[in-house]
């Protein structure tokens, strides 16, 4: 156990660090987390080999998982319902807008511009079109956005955007067979069951020491994320939209909202993000830049050409529209997954996956940086939320 315990001290190390580095410069912790692991992995591996990270470790790939699977179900449970009836067309509009074009443009350029085969364009398209539920909902957590209609719209447009990645994904690749068919059917019947179930179970039994609404709630998640992933899709869409179907009742309950955050962020999200960062190879794209260069640009300008005007129709003004437009540009679990989906059938060699990847992760950075910097709209801040900015 030795080793165990010196990998979780340099994890926690790595977290800690880019926590203040996070603080000092203001800007977004899971940002930070991502690009420490990058150059965690870049420098350490100069000096003890690329597998000092162990980043294939079985207990951090699943504290890796379960901290998207978590994160992923908050950003849901924080949806209002009431907000979403109101602003369900802007969020459609726009989570239609953030995908189709990144994905018709990438794949596009990949095949013309870079001479990927036919398959291998698509799945560049499917990897590409991709917006993080995962960051942009730890930026908004962390500015205070998730308590606004702004923010709560963005986050529905997320789910919109990454619904369809999951469709193309599956409509072109995954095949669909009995086991499609048995997840489908029980990941409908739990979604009915839930929103009855949950809210009459923790008025009986939570509020307790033992943390029964915790351990219910991830029983759930990780066990329709099981059979999300024995039927070849992913465990984070399930888990986003049981977070939706749950926002009028575990959304509402502010103490166990903020003890499951305590237990995603401190100990599950570090391990997510700064894993992600570490799949970066700084010296493969030196060596060999010009299809990760691509894949970047051709994406965030797709999706300023398609969401940019959509928030403005809507009523947006310059600087909220161009933040939402650099938030839905994040990608990162979703893209990764799709690109790692594509290696393991023989869909994309090597080289592309790494490529792919990269460009996924640094549109997880890039984008959130410069919104962050020069688009942040400070006036849609909580009070309490611009005070605690003013105070860093």
């Amino acid at each position: 156990m030795t080793s165990v315990w010196t990998l979780a001290a340099l994890w926690f190390g790595l977290a800690l660090f880019a926590s203040l580095c996070a603080t000092y410069l203001r800007v977004s912790t899971a940002l930070a987390e991502i690009i420490v692991g990058t150059g965690a992995q870049w420098v350490l591996g100069l000096f003890f080999g690329a597998a000092v990270l162990g980043a294939d470790e079985p207990w951090i790939k699943f504290l890796s998982g379960a901290g998207a699977i978590m994160l992923t179900f908050l950003a849901g449970a924080e949806l209002d319902p009431v907000v979403f009836r109101q602003k369900w067309k802007e969020a459609t509009a726009v989570g239609v807008a953030s995908f189709l074009l990144p994905f018709l443009g990438c794949a596009a350029a990949a095949y013309w511009l870079l001479g990927w085969d036919g398959r291998a364009s698509w799945l560049a398209g499917v990897a590409m079109s991709t917006t993080s539920v995962a960051v942009v909902y730890a930026v908004m957590l962390e500015y205070g956005f998730n308590k606004t209609a702004y923010g709560k719209t963005i986050l529905a447009a997320c789910f919109i955007t990454d619904l369809g990645t999951v469709l193309a994904l599956g409509f072109l690749f995954a095949p669909v067979d009995y086991k499609t068919g048995v997840f489908a059917g029980v990941a409908v019947a739990v979604f009915a069951v839930m929103p009855w179930l949950t809210p009459r179970l923790f008025r009986r039994h939570g509020d307790k020491p033992s943390e029964l609404e915790a351990k219910f709630l991830m029983l759930v998640l990780f066990g329709v994320g099981a059979l999300a992933a024995w039927s070849g899709s992913e465990a984070v869409l399930p888990a986003y939209v049981l977070g939706m179907l749950l926002a009028g009742s575990v959304g509402r309950d502010h103490a166990l909202i903020r003890r499951l955050r305590t237990l995603t962020l401190g100990l599950m999200t570090p391990f997510y993000f700064i894993r992600a960062g570490s799949f970066i190879s700084v010296p493969a794209l030196i060596a060999a830049p010009w299809a990760f260069l691509l894949m970047l640009v051709v994406k965030v300008a797709a999706k300023c050409i398609g969401v940019y005007p959509v928030t403005r129709a809507n009523g947006s003004a310059h600087q909220e529209g161009m933040y939402t437009t650099l938030m839905m540009s994040t990608g990162l679990t979703f893209g990764t997954i799709s690109a790692l989906f594509g290696l393991t059938n023989g869909i994309i060699d090597q080289s592309q996956y790494s490529a792919l990847v990269a460009a996924v992760i640094a549109s997880a950075v890039i984008p959130t940086l410069i919104a962050n910097i020069f688009f942040l709209p400070r006036h849609l801040l909580p009070k309490h939320a611009e005070a605690v900015q003013e105070d860093a």
